[in-house]
């Protein structure tokens, strides 16, 4: 059979290795040139071939409660589904696979991830599903998350499709400094999420992992609306600017305070947590200005928070900081994150506190697998005992550091 010609009915649909090398080989080909709202009418044509229909893409929406269909010719519509108790929020939130019984067939629903960052879900029917079925699908699903992934440089269609509700100017300015929120090695995992999602404002974070080194920071601006995210944006690019000139942590301190005083004088400041991990050894080191202590979390009970030393916040000309050290177990995670998760008074007055923040981590620790699982759940777990309250923006930004080497990656597997 031709790659792009659907069989006769009565012909077995050939879903080999060699077929799905030259199927996938093809819709890499024309991908490069591909205009992005032909993507979508593209996979769904591919399928086609295999046999398959009713094909869906679901996006995670930006709070990270739902996964919401990507329109497109060729793609079956729907209402976006919930994470917590679909099918498809299954497939995202445990990354693999899931197969159920469907009308004449099977649905499958496989989750997108470029690299370690889950995009969404891809879901199908098929009339049977087999080994050469599930191998194709793998590979066509990390395609597919990957061409979305170069595709959103292009076009805003995949950004409004996750967007639930309207987003303030000064979230657009956040969101578009971001990094992927999830980064998963062998060595080293990290995780992030923001509240409130469509309205934050001077809340930001940032990392680069740089051999065995990986930085990663964490702000929160004075302020609230268009003036806070103007004072992050500044502060997020002075950071990365010294970051990249292999700044240590003190000098990196020192240049994003002159870069806040000079822009914008004695009166704006920010807090911050920078931080360096080496992912071979495990040492930790971190300059705190004005931020909550990071929490040691280790066999999911904590240890404590990573007080130290501290110096002023950022853009108060505080004199060289003192660069704190810790060893950390194979193991252990840090949770790092912004006064706004723990300074939110409940509806009775009382201000939630670092008490309740870590009787909360010790119980939603055990259930989750994944340091995205465990941001995500704690985040929303945090939000409902507030009350639903959020009057300022809550960050949390959690690393899991597990030792070891990942150079059997770079072996062949043939």
């Amino acid at each position: 059979m031709v790659v792009g010609e659907l069989s006769d009915p009565g012909d077995a649909v050939d879903r080999s290795e060699g077929f799905g090398e030259r199927l996938l080989g093809q819709l890499l080909d024309r991908a490069h040139e591909m205009p992005p709202q032909l993507m979508a009418p593209a996979v769904a044509e591919e399928v086609r071939v295999i046999g398959g229909r009713d094909v869906s893409i679901l996006l995670q929406d930006y709070a990270q409660l739902a996964l919401v269909p990507l329109p497109g010719r060729g793609l079956s519509d729907g209402v976006p589904l919930p994470l917590e108790g679909s099918l498809a929020g299954r497939a995202f939130l445990s990354e693999s696979v899931v197969e159920h019984p469907w009308t004449g067939g099977v649905r499958i629903f496989l989750p997108l991830l470029d690299g370690s960052d889950e995009i969404g879900v891809m879901s199908l029917t098929l009339d049977s599903v087999n080994d050469d079925d599930r191998r194709l699908l793998r590979r066509l699903a990390g395609l597919v998350a990957d061409m979305l992934v170069t595709k959103n440089s292009y076009t805003d269609q995949f950004l409004r499709t996750r967007r639930r509700e309207p987003m303030s100017v000064p979230a657009e300015i956040q969101w578009s400094l971001l990094p992927p929120l999830t980064m998963t090695t062998p060595q080293v995992a990290v995780a992030g999420i923001l509240e409130p999602a469509y309205d934050v404002a001077g809340d930001s974070l940032d990392y680069a992992l740089n051999g065995d080194v990986l930085h990663l920071a964490v702000i929160d601006a004075m302020g609230h609306g268009l003036n806070a995210a103007v004072l992050a944006t500044v502060a997020v690019g002075a950071y990365r600017h010294a970051r990249r000139a292999d700044a240590n942590l003190a000098e990196l301190y020192a240049f994003m305070d002159t870069a806040i005083d000079e822009q914008f004088g004695p009166d704006h400041f920010l807090t911050a947590q920078m931080m360096r991990l080496n992912i071979g050894t495990g040492h930790l080191e971190w300059v705190n200005a004005g931020h909550p202590a990071p929490m040691l979390i280790r066999d999911h009970k904590v240890i404590g928070p990573l007080e130290g030393s501290g110096t002023l916040p950022v853009g108060f000309g505080g004199s060289t900081p003192v660069v704190n050290n810790e060893r950390l177990c194979s193991g252990d995670r840090v949770l790092a994150y912004t006064d706004g998760l723990i300074e939110e008074h409940t509806t009775g007055g009382e201000q939630f506190g670092e008490e309740r923040l870590i009787a909360t981590i010790e119980r939603v620790g055990p259930a989750s697998v994944t340091v995205q699982q465990m941001v995500r759940q704690l985040s929303h777990t945090l939000m409902r005992e507030r009350g639903g309250i959020t009057s300022d923006d809550a960050t949390l930004f959690l690393i899991e550091w597990r030792g070891g080497s990942a150079d059997h990656l770079t072996k062949p597997l043939l």
